[in-house]
């Protein structure tokens, strides 16, 4: 009997047999089973552009690959391609269908050894692979399991190797950027703690100590302030009309500013000028560093304020640390003393975080001849005393938060 005949007996015996009901009872229920779950498996037939490909490539074609091959010669799309093999092989019975299945797992796989020769079966867990050509001898991985076990090994040192080069760039990154704002850091912190209070305040302040006689010292037309003990001589602007903060840095920049709501020299009342402690080097203007020794001022010290050809003598008397938010001193109230002037400075050196504050009492001339204060009052009262300019670190850490 042919081996062929007999195996399509089979098929044809177990398709049969797929519509029986399976008797718990019966000594071929088992079986009975196997051959149900192997016919469900041919429900679906394979996909007609899959078919196709296979089709071209078989030199001699069954009927059912014939029927395909035609099909897809006869210029109808692929929509119309997969319908007409639906409905084709949904007429097959179940023999024909396991052929059809036979064909396409022959041309899909490659051939196996003659020593697991048998009909193959599709499972519940085996899906039609996609087509693919069979690997030729010289295509076929030809090394042995040692031979892979070293490549692999190879290839996790060598990844290895990679991702210990990547960590150790990271980490050199991040190192040279923290060390550069340290650099920064460092530089403006020793530049406006340790460098500014020897850098000499004015660019217009002699070597030599100031001595000023008030009765035969000519008075210059320049506005300015004069404190010999800490060896200043400075510009002071008068022509800065508003309390804006923003105005009053630029204003800085030129000398130390007269706030002008407060008197003038000459006049009955509190005159108010602000002058920066010190400051980065970087910064614009010559006189960053105009107060910077202003703390060596003690009661009994005598200054200098001339303005419009006038010098005004002033007695230190008061000097006190205040927080920026106590705006009182711009208006000092000392019954016994009506003519004042006050210089106001940040505290400590190159920081905003408080005052420093010295009133000096007018001595000469006498004030009992000023005139009445022209200060004009502003409609809204400041909410802090003028601050030093921006640091270099404040000002790097404003561009960093954009």
């Amino acid at each position: 009997m042919n081996p062929s005949d007999s195996n399509s007996n089979n098929r044809h015996d177990l398709s049969a047999q797929n519509d029986k009901p399976v008797q718990p009872n019966s000594a071929n229920a088992a079986a009975d089973l196997i051959r149900k779950k192997i016919s469900s498996l041919y429900k679906d037939e394979p996909k007609a552009k899959e078919e196709i490909a296979e089709v071209e490539l078989v030199k001699h074609r069954s009927k059912h690959q014939q029927y395909m091959y035609d099909l897809s010669h006869s210029g109808k799309s692929l929509a119309d391609i997969q319908t007409d093999w639906h409905t084709y092989y949904s007429g097959l019975p179940n023999d024909e269908k396991h052929q059809v299945w036979q064909e396409f797992y022959a041309n899909n796989q490659q051939p196996v050894h003659a020593s697991q020769a048998g009909p193959t079966l599709p499972t519940n867990d085996t899906k039609p692979a996609r087509h693919q050509r069979p690997l030729s001898p010289s295509q076929r991985d030809q090394r042995n399991t040692s031979d892979i076990k070293r490549h692999l090994l190879g290839t996790v040192r060598q990844r290895r190797k990679i991702q210990k080069k990547h960590h150790l760039r990271s980490l050199l990154f991040g190192l040279s950027m923290g060390t550069l704002v340290l650099v920064v850091f460092l530089f403006s912190f020793f530049n406006e703690r340790f460098i500014a209070p020897f850098i000499t305040p004015s660019r217009n302040v002699s070597a030599t100590s100031i001595i000023i006689d008030p009765g035969n010292t000519a008075v210059s037309p320049e506005a300015k302030i004069i404190i010999p003990k800490i060896n200043v001589e400075i510009p002071v602007i008068y022509d800065e009309p508003t309390i804006d903060e923003a105005a009053i840095q630029r204003a800085l920049e030129r000398g130390v500013v007269h706030y002008p709501t407060t008197s003038n020299p000459g006049e009955i009342g509190n005159g108010v000028v602000f002058g920066h402690s010190a400051n980065n080097i970087l910064n614009k203007g010559k006189y960053k560093f105009a107060f910077v020794l202003l703390k060596r001022l003690e009661a009994g010290d005598t200054f200098y304020v001339q303005k419009d050809g006038k010098r005004y003598v002033y007695r230190v008397f008061d000097k006190k640390i205040v927080p920026p938010t106590d705006v009182s001193v711009l208006y000092p109230s000392f019954p016994d003393k009506p003519a004042t002037f006050t210089l106001i400075t940040c505290d400590p050196p190159g920081t905003s975080l408080n005052r420093l504050v010295v009133t000096g009492e007018q001595i000469s001339p006498d004030p009992s001849t000023n005139v009445a204060s022209t200060a004009k009052p502003s409609e809204a009262q400041p909410a802090e005393l003028p601050s030093n300019a921006p640091t270099l670190w404040q000002r790097f850490t404003h561009w960093l938060a954009g």
